[in-house]
């Protein structure tokens, strides 16, 4: 499986969404009421995920066990929930660590769903949907603030729409580590801290002040601390201030140590991350010229959530991304429609006997079919690796970095010698069906190398294990000999690869 799947007929009554932050593990469960959501469950366990990645960005074994604890007590709510119910997604800790494909496939296990890991940009886009669903309805432009474990999401939407998005690299557990490791909480930590931040967000600074927006929001578990806290002391009628904010500095440094810090809101496993994040918000404050923030209690998980929902309605963000990145690789449409329309229509004739049936092997099929030859925008010459190239690394919104992974493959392999060990290298579960796919799609581009438009001849296609038979109609290769020549070539690539095609 590549990652989220939707084989339901109709929508489920009950969708749920997992968010693994580098901080904490959040789960929530909504019934789906007449399109809408109504929220029905919801657990959050601090994991501290990120506390356990050490310098050479190996996750601590101590640390994976909590995780994995953690995710097998959601386990027991979720498991039985049917495939495509559920939307699992993994943040900046797992997109750092170079062991997380065995922490996922554990995590997968004991969870009973499989698990995506998301781009910085992906998870922006994700906490501005959630944070929007919970304002009142406005087209004025806004500025949403995350801070998570590791990173921290600054967007600029309108609507529902996130028009600039950026992930930057600090968050409370970073930046507690960094500056506030051995508990002191002096004049001198909390200047660098703050410095720090401001560092990080200066880039984008101008973007984001002349963005034109007038109304700040937060969200997360850092943010909503500092709300309790500014609250709780009277700083803060609603929100928080910058003036809340110079009050809660000042008790901070008056405490100078991190273990004397006694702060009516703030809970005993929140403290130890609480002076990075703080900082980090201040930095953001005073780099963005923020007075006054609002707090919402949404974020990625109900993202999550509304994005699962668009899904299942056929809404989905992908498609959206896909004709914009042909758009901007300028792409022969025409050519894109006709490989598409064909490959599909081999992949319905071996669908069964290769396992084939989900509709995210048509989704994933399409998109490749639809892109094959996205690396022309750069150069004739391997334009399949630059195809792949351009899709790996590109910002694709809805996409995870599986799914990505996936894609590129499929275009790295649609011509020319096949490129096994990039197909192996693929998360678990993938190669085999993304082998098959690819097959397909060589086929599709081999039958279409004219790039005009003639009627293909009437094939019959049978597959094997690791085989496909081609019966043309009578006479068909004879009087068609380039497109034989090529079937032959194509024979010999797939034969290196371990696989037989045969044609008649």
């Amino acid at each position: 499986m590549f990652g989220f799947s939707n084989i339901f007929a109709k929508t489920p009554e009950t969708i749920a969404a997992v968010d693994l932050g580098s901080n904490s593990f959040h789960m929530i469960v909504a019934r789906v009421e007449d399109g809408q959501l109504r929220i029905i469950d919801r657990l959050r366990e601090m994991v501290r995920l990120g506390a356990g990645l050490d310098e050479n960005c190996q996750i601590s074994v101590v640390a994976q066990d909590r995780a994995l604890a953690c995710l097998e007590r959601f386990g027991q709510r979720l498991r039985a929930m049917p495939p495509g119910s559920v939307r699992a997604a993994g943040t900046n800790t797992l997109r750092m660590a170079k062991d997380s494909g065995a922490f996922i496939r554990k995590g997968e296990r004991v969870l009973g769903h499989p698990i995506e890991i998301i781009a910085g940009l992906e998870e922006a886009r994700l906490i501005y949907l959630g944070v929007a669903h919970g304002l009142s309805a406005s087209d004025e432009p806004r500025l949403v603030v995350d801070i998570g474990g590791g990173s921290t999401e600054v967007i600029v939407g309108e609507g529902f729409t996130p028009n600039i998005r950026e992930s930057l690299h600090m968050g409370c557990v970073s930046m507690s580590r960094s500056y506030f490791d051995d508990g002191r909480l002096g004049s001198k930590q909390m200047d660098q801290a703050e410095i720090a931040a401001r560092l990080e967000l200066r880039p984008v600074r101008a973007t984001f002040s002349s963005a034109g927006w007038r109304k700040a929001v937060g969200c997360s578990g850092t943010i909503r601390s500092i709300r309790s806290v500014v609250h709780a002391a009277g700083w803060c009628d609603s929100g928080i201030s910058l003036s809340s904010l110079m009050e809660l500095r000042e008790v901070m440094l008056k405490s100078g140590r991190l273990r004397k810090l006694d702060l009516e809101g703030l809970s005993d496993e929140r403290k130890p991350v609480f002076p990075g994040g703080f900082c980090v918000l201040l930095g953001v404050f005073n780099a963005l010229g923020i007075e006054y923030m609002e707090v919402s209690d949404e974020a990625m998980r109900e993202g999550l959530l509304y994005d699962l929902l668009g899904r299942l309605h056929h809404e989905d963000i992908r498609e959206l991304t896909v004709q914009s990145l042909s758009n901007r690789c300028t792409l022969n449409k025409a050519q894109a429609a006709r490989v598409r329309t064909t490959t599909l229509s081999y992949l319905e004739m071996v669908a069964e006997a290769w396992e084939l049936k989900d509709p995210q092997y048509v989704d994933m099929l399409g998109w490749a079919a639809h892109l094959h030859e996205a690396g022309l925008f750069i150069s004739h010459s391997q334009y399949q690796k630059h195809g792949a190239y351009i899709v790996e690394n590109s910002d694709l919104s809805g996409f995870s970095l599986q799914e990505q992974m996936v894609l590129a493959a499929l275009l790295r392999g649609h011509r020319r010698k096949f490129p096994q060990a990039i197909f192996d290298a693929l998360p678990e579960h993938c190669p085999e069906p993304a082998f098959r796919l690819c097959v397909l799609l060589r086929l599709a581009v081999l039958m279409h190398r004219s790039h005009e438009t003639t009627d293909l001849p009437s094939m019959a296609l049978t597959a094997g294990k690791a085989r496909l038979d081609i019966v043309f109609p009578n006479g068909w290769l004879d009087t068609n000999p380039l497109t034989h020549t090529d079937l032959q070539r194509e024979i010999k690539y797939l034969k290196a690869a371990g696989f037989t095609m045969t044609i008649s």
